[in-house]
């Protein structure tokens, strides 16, 4: 495994930056060079219920289990890369973002499927102090969070693909240099 290098632990949250999570979850082990799985959260793993803040709320989307299975059987790194702008508008902060991520894995645990690394980016155009950047390099479609999580795990960015429900994922996805994204509503 991959050291994930250095991480700001701001209330026990992992945080590489003011806006960015970083979250290694589990153990496993994967070669050099493997494909990964990128995968959006909102809209794309779970009902895209806006600005989700509470665990309660977290519904999943039951045709991405088998993708998310396959890949956990195969070996290939599950990995969320997650826009989160509701955090930099003030809608909620890193501890709600916390409770529902941990209400996920954990629903996600129990359909017998494993996320390996989860990245969120709070920072967006609308957002209020140290959270508003126009365009940071982090937040889709800019591909900063893919390109992070292909360092921390060495995985092969150009036999990886990305699931999405927006533009934005897929173009996240071709800056990045994967070979293929799928749009949850069609393929791109």
């Amino acid at each position: 495994m991959a050291d994930i290098g250095p991480v700001v632990r701001s209330d026990h949250y992992p945080l590489e930056a003011p806006g960015l999570w970083v979250e290694r979850v589990g153990s496993s082990a994967f070669p050099a060079g493997t494909p990964a799985l990128f995968l959006d959260r909102d809209g794309t793993i779970n009902v895209d219920s806006g600005y989700p803040s509470d665990p309660a709320d977290i519904v999943l989307r039951p045709q991405m289990m088998p993708v998310i299975r396959t890949a956990n059987i195969a070996g290939v790194p599950a990995i969320v890369v997650s826009n989160q702008s509701g955090i930099a508008r003030g809608y909620f902060g890193w501890p709600e973002f916390a409770a529902v991520n941990a209400r996920l894995l954990a629903l996600l645990e129990a359909q017998n499927c494993r996320i390996d690394l989860v990245l969120a980016c709070a920072y967006h155009s609308s957002g209020t102090g140290e959270l508003a950047a126009a365009d940071h390099p982090m937040r889709k479609p800019n591909p900063g969070m893919l390109l992070r999580a292909r360092d921390l795990l060495r995985v092969d960015i150009s036999r990886s693909i990305i699931v999405g429900d927006k533009a934005d994922d897929m173009e996240a996805g071709r800056r990045a240099g994967l070979c293929e994204g799928w749009l949850v509503n069609g393929r791109s």
